[in-house]
């Protein structure tokens, strides 16, 4: 689909943020230990709560697959925002006001990795309950942007994939 249904307005320092932590993203579930991260195996679904083994083996057949579509994704935002080729450069005005439009498929590949590099968060942070206070760790404030970001991203497809164009 090549019609653009989500529009972002981003600061140029806010772009960079989000590239880099998109890139550590992307980094962590394409390296060589990802199987044996916590952060990593909460990314992959436990088809078989019941049985452990059986869940094991899921993962085992699906896991490599899973994770390289998560890489693929997290590409996809990198691209959208100019910086897998260093075309785009905030850091020489991070006030900058960036606009990101996304077609359906860029929004929901960004929708997965948003909502991926949240899990790797709070698996990273210990967040088991969305009501659990957050102080302390400057990760939190990390945490609660990437859920805004999210948020307001789920909310703009929501409105923009119910409420096609008339012509």
């Amino acid at each position: 689909m090549n019609d653009r249904i989500v529009v972002m307005e981003i600061s140029g320092l806010e772009a960079l943020h989000l590239a880099g932590i998109v890139g550590q993203f992307r980094d962590l579930v394409a390296g060589a230990e990802r199987e044996e991260d916590p952060a990593v195996t909460r990314l992959l679904p436990d088809a078989y709560p019941d049985d452990e083994a059986a869940s094991r083996e899921f993962r085992r057949l699906t896991g490599a697959d899973m994770l390289d579509r998560r890489v693929e994704d997290a590409g996809t935002v990198l691209h959208t925002l100019g910086m897998d080729g260093g075309e785009l450069d905030p850091g020489s005005d991070p006030d900058t006001t960036i606009t990101v439009a996304l077609g359906e498929t860029e929004a929901r590949a960004w929708m997965r990795t948003l909502a991926a590099v949240r899990l790797v968060l709070a698996t990273r942070l210990g967040i088991q309950d969305e009501d659990e206070p957050r102080t302390g760790d400057a990760r939190f404030g990390i945490y609660e942007w990437v859920t805004y970001r999210l948020d307001g991203l789920v909310t703009a497809l929501d409105r923009n994939l119910s409420d096609p164009p008339t012509a």
